[in-house]
């Protein structure tokens, strides 16, 4: 006969031969018995262990063993665990690892990752240290060590000393809820994760979210990725990098049909800026609020990544001033390029439930929290478009129209709009274009229609003629909005809206403005005023700054 020395705990025994548990689970291992007719085994049924082939056998599984070489390492603050699997699954597989420093009164789930540090901890008190593995079955059995973390130790009259390095982990959490970790490699003030597995093979349209930890004297965390994982032709997920900083959120395509992208490893790093190299004038209007730097390399190359198919979301964490409380659509988002020169990013906004300032962009480069009051005569704080109006002056949408006013019951011009939506979305104008509409001018709204021209965002209104100066109806305004979106990929999702049969004035719609007014409906980017339309109506300035108010803001 055969019996387990692992399970069993007997070395030794009056008869029989004892095996490892591996063994056991072997058929090489039981000479001489009848595997053809009497005995079975086949790593399944009765935990692997050979079976009576007339039993009805239905394997019930246990619990794990205890993880095997259970080892605690003592730093300065921390302590790094490391393990290996149990001898013995139970006869389910692993579902997690779970970690304990209080000698189990509390637990710390680490996924199937077989190392964990605790930080945080005080130096010369001795913890003691648990780990299980948890299955189908339940809870395993507990490894236990205790190890005591120690301040960094001085030595020698001269004041020398050996310095522990420390150990620094990123948590990585999925969609799906799966967790573990990864080990922060640090480096001259950057700390840096890499991702070796293609995070979207196993949960397409998810989202990967990993959080570094804060790190003295490190002021600038990266991400390293496959290139490839970053290159899918569509959107397969999303990987946010969370820091003390702020955080970053890209998309899988971001470097997809990005020329001159060529190399392995591509790394997003997110971190403190540097105000120092600001001019003056800017160093002064941001002050204390945040300043941080976004960049992506390519192989240790940096790339100047610039991609208007993949948009990146990115926040800043930012508690207002109780001025900025009371004026929040006056919290905006700097753009700062190589030379210092600075641009509003339109759709910056703070974010009261996050307590940050979120905006995406095309684009890498240095970002600012700022605050730029507008005020305007003739848009007093009781009237109802104060905040939209308030809102898109601050991001130098519109100037207003002079003398302190923004008029904003004057009749909307086409030209107007043009240059307003197309600085709602960051769409820059075209520089002494060659190809522009007749009528185009030599004035403010110029370069804008060129650019409108050369994108179909505008078609004009035939013989090469836009009318810049006539007033603006409401379905050539939402025909304009729609085809800017959809030059720049921006098209709303969603169905929470109307069905175009649900307004009672759809017949006096203009066939070329029926596609976008239908789709704008639907979609709830547009509600109507009292179930109509009013696609023959003109707006005012007011009703255009509402209109950029509530998509931006949004």
């Amino acid at each position: 006969c055969y019996w387990d020395t692992e399970t069993s705990g007997q070395s030794t025994s009056a008869c029989g031969t004892g095996k490892s548990t591996a063994s056991m689970k072997e058929q090489a291992t039981f000479i001489g018995w009848d595997f053809d007719d009497v005995w079975g085994i086949n790593g399944s049924d009765n935990n692997g262990y050979p079976f009576l082939r007339w039993q009805n056998f239905e394997v019930v599984p246990a619990a794990p063993t205890a993880p095997q070489n259970f080892t605690a390492t003592p730093g300065d603050g921390q302590v790094a665990l490391s393990w290996t699997a149990p001898a013995s699954d139970g006869g389910s597989a692993i579902t997690k690892y779970q970690v304990s420093k209080d000698n189990g009164a509390n637990w710390t789930d680490v996924g199937l990752n077989t190392t964990y540090t605790f930080t945080g901890l005080t130096n010369g008190t001795t913890y003691t240290f648990k780990v299980r593995a948890v299955n189908g079955a339940g809870n395993g059995a507990k490894a236990s060590t205790t190890a005591t973390p120690v301040a960094v130790p001085i030595s020698g009259s001269s004041g020398r000393r050996t310095v522990q390095t420390p150990v620094y982990q990123a948590n990585i959490r999925t969609v799906d809820g799966t967790e573990k970790v990864l080990l922060v490699t640090v480096g001259r003030d950057m700390g840096t994760v890499f991702i070796e597995e293609d995070p979207w093979s196993t949960r397409p349209q998810g989202k990967m979210v990993i959080t570094m930890p804060s790190i003295p004297s490190v002021d600038t965390y990266s991400v390293g990725i496959p290139v490839p994982d970053l290159s899918t032709s569509d959107v397969m997920g999303r990987l946010t990098v969370d820091t003390e900083a702020g955080s970053v959120t890209v998309p899988s395509n971001m470097l997809a049909g990005v020329p001159d992208i060529s190399g392995s490893k591509a790394e997003i790093a997110i971190g403190q800026g540097d105000k120092e190299s600001l001019p003056e004038e800017v160093k002064t209007v941001i002050g204390d609020r945040p300043l941080i730097s976004i960049n992506l390399s390519v192989d240790g190359k940096k790339i100047n990544w610039s991609n208007s198919n993949a948009p990146v979301t990115v926040s800043i964490p930012y508690t207002p001033t109780a001025e900025e409380l009371a004026n929040l659509e006056s919290i905006v988002i700097w753009y700062i390029d190589g030379s210092g020169n600075v641009v509003s990013v339109p759709n910056g906004r703070y974010d009261s439930a996050a307590g940050t300032v979120t905006f995406t962009t095309t684009h890498l480069s240095d970002f600012a929290v700022t605050y730029n009051p507008v005020k305007f005569n003739d848009v007093p704080e009781n009237v109802w478009c104060h905040k939209a109006v308030c809102f898109i002056a601050a991001r130098e949408i519109s100037k207003g129209t002079g003398n302190d006013n923004f008029s904003p019951d004057a009749k909307l011009l086409r030209g107007q709009f043009i240059v307003m939506l197309m600085k709602s979305y960051g769409i820059d104008p075209d520089l002494d274009s060659k190809d522009n509409f007749a009528d185009a001018g030599n004035t403010y709204y110029t370069d804008y229609l060129a650019a409108a021209k050369r994108l179909k965002i505008a078609r004009g209104i035939g013989n090469n003629l836009f009318a810049p100066e006539k007033e603006i109806t409401r379905q050539e305004m939402f025909t304009l909005l729609y085809n800017a979106l959809k030059a720049i990929g921006r098209l709303p999702d969603g169905t929470e809206g109307k069905p175009l049969s649900a307004f009672s004035d759809i017949e006096y719609i203009a066939p070329w403005a029926r596609e976008a007014i239908t789709f704008l409906v639907q979609t709830g980017t547009i509600a109507g005023d009292s179930g109509k339309i009013n696609p023959l109506s003109t707006s005012t300035r007011a009703e255009m700054a509402q209109l950029i108010y509530n998509l931006l803001k949004n």
